[in-house]
């Protein structure tokens, strides 16, 4: 089996997440490709980012009927930091013989050399460069280049200016967002 795992803060998902990783999938030949909302990035510690239920509520909204895409609620089970060793390490458990390719945002490349336990990351995952830019990935780092002028920082900013986020995320998501009055004091 080929999983790539895709963590993130998804805050909120949207289309430019899921081109990537649809992408990645048939790029790759995953057989699945799972969405891991992180509880709290490492390296966000001091933002406030929408609640990590609502999070995952968003993710599990937007995949839904899509074939080869899951969503994992372990990080935010797990509570407290999300490093990414961790999930690794029990995907690797639950499924031994599985080929696991760890899906990141290209930027992400600037501290990747500072995640937690990264060598031994090294040695379990491939990691896979889902990439917006023209960044250059380390050697042998697959890239998934795809031009896709989505952010989720954008997002949260148009809603906190009343603007439209018509088209840039799945309406399950934005009803999501409405309905809970996410992002409009950001």
């Amino acid at each position: 089996m080929r999983i790539g795992l895709y963590g993130g803060s998804f805050d909120p998902i949207h289309h430019g997440h899921l081109i990537l990783a649809r992408e990645a999938m048939e790029q790759l030949s995953l057989d699945r490709v799972v969405f891991i909302p992180a509880f709290v990035s490492p390296f966000k510690q001091e933002s406030k980012p929408a609640p990590a239920a609502l999070r995952l509520e968003m993710v599990r909204a937007a995949i839904a009927g899509e074939p080869g895409f899951d969503c994992s609620d372990l990080e935010i089970l797990r509570k407290g930091p999300s490093y990414s060793i961790d999930t690794v390490q029990t995907f690797r458990q639950k499924f031994p013989d599985a080929t696991i390719h760890y899906l990141i945002g290209d930027d992400n490349l600037p501290l990747l050399h500072k995640w937690h336990e990264i060598d031994l990351l090294r040695e379990l995952v491939t990691f896979v460069v889902l990439s917006r830019s023209a960044i250059q990935a380390p050697d042998g780092m697959p890239v998934i280049k795809r031009s896709v002028d989505i952010s989720s920082t954008d997002i949260r900013n148009r809603i906190a200016c009343g603007r439209s986020i018509r088209y840039l995320l799945p309406m399950s998501v934005s009803l999501l967002i409405d309905n809970n009055g996410l992002y409009l004091n950001e």
